[in-house]
């Protein structure tokens, strides 16, 4: 990928709330917007994945550290459109919520979730060392 087509998908990112990265041929991306949760669930509208993971959401603050999972999803190899994750705790109107895209390498079962904060299983993927995630608030 050129420095002309990664400008543009910096600029499409910050316009969009995309998180793209690429390293090589390799490319990853979590996209969405803020939106409302009160339905009990929130959207990525577009994930893009190197392999079979999770698309996964975490609690996050002002430090855009992530926090404790609050909901997961499958996702396939490929690009996913529309993925959405059922919140397993109460989200607040105005809470920062970090959708994170996961593996599913590591765990002991294929099609389980078995991440928990800080674990090898079912972990972040990273691309240059960086997650592929998006931070949004809940409406």
């Amino acid at each position: 990928m050129n420095a002309t087509m990664l400008k543009a998908l910096s600029l499409t990112a910050a316009i969009t709330g995309a998180s793209f990265a690429s390293a090589g041929h390799h490319e990853a991306a979590v996209k969405s917007m803020d939106q409302d949760v009160s339905n009990g669930y929130v959207t990525a509208s577009m994930i893009k994945s190197e392999a079979n993971g999770w698309l996964v959401v975490h609690r996050t603050d002002s430090d855009m550290k992530p926090g404790s999972v609050v909901g997961y999803a499958p996702v396939i190899k490929g690009t996913n459109n529309n993925v959405s994750a059922i919140l397993q705790e109460p989200v607040q109107s105005g809470d920062k919520l970090m959708l994170m895209l996961h593996g599913e390498a590591g765990g002991m079962k294929t099609g389980v979730f078995e991440y928990t904060l800080g674990a090898k299983e079912d972990g972040p993927v990273r691309v240059d060392g960086k997650l592929v995630m998006t931070v949004i608030s809940a409406k």
